[in-house]
């Protein structure tokens, strides 16, 4: 079994497991919850994930706590569900892939500070580290992977969406051969399939290496696109 602890890591609490025998050479995934989610939310894809077996994981808790009915709840930015909403109704939704929300630059440095500590830490190379996540966790990770220069294993990207689009296209033969998969669910109510469809298009023009798993369901996170990141990271990680 691996051994849980929650850790501090950069200014984010983490939850850290790492099984026996573990060495930093092992490598890590960094998994970075949705928004409106516990931070726990997703340690439980540990168990379902046929990882390589000496792999650990970590999964920050967001920066903000949401007030109100979201009890537990947490969110990397606030977001401005009465204009997603506006937008949705006038099918303007594709616009908003220029946005860049208020508190993206501040949680993006708060993830950077988190896998710094991952390297000082935790003693992991950058390049035996796996980044990813579902929904506004996966929007983040690729933008903490397009806006540095950190070296990175692989990406996860489950349920996401396209936004900064101004900043990212520049930077995206920069990350050319870089493994990544992305999922998404055709009937997703959230985030619109189409959007994340056509980040699909930018990014394997631009040379990346994706893997594109989409799927008949909502805003979710299927037996399948487990098994496709297992995949990944035995690709990715194992020796």
């Amino acid at each position: 079994m691996p051994t849980s602890e929650r850790v501090r890591l950069g200014t984010l609490d983490t939850w850290v497991l790492r099984p026996d025998g573990w060495t930093p050479a092992d490598g890590v995934c960094v998994l970075l919850h949705g928004f409106g989610a516990p931070g726990d939310d997703l340690v439980a894809l540990a168990e379902y994930v046929d990882a390589p077996a000496r792999m650990a994981w970590a999964f920050p808790a967001a920066l903000l706590e949401l007030p109100g009915i979201y009890g537990e709840a947490r969110a990397w930015w606030m977001i401005d569900l009465a204009r997603f909403e506006r937008a949705a109704a006038q099918g303007t939704l594709g616009d908003l892939i220029r946005d860049e929300p208020e508190g993206l630059a501040a949680a993006r440095a708060a993830v950077l500070g988190m896998l710094d500590a991952v390297r000082t830490d935790l003693g992991v190379a950058d390049d035996r580290v796996v980044l990813g996540g579902f929904s506004q966790g996966a929007m983040l990770s690729l933008d903490v992977i397009l806006r540095s220069d950190r070296a990175f294993a692989a990406a996860i990207l489950m349920s996401g969406s396209h936004l900064a689009a101004d900043a990212w296209a520049p930077r995206l033969a920069g990350r050319a051969g870089l493994r990544v998969l992305i999922s998404h669910g055709r009937q997703d109510p959230l985030l619109p399939f189409p959007i994340s469809e056509g980040l699909v298009d930018r990014l394997v023009s631009a040379g990346l290496d994706v893997t594109w798993l989409p799927f008949d369901g909502a805003h979710s996170i299927p037996p399948q696109v487990l098994a496709a990141a297992g995949r990944l990271l035995g690709a990715a990680l194992d020796r």
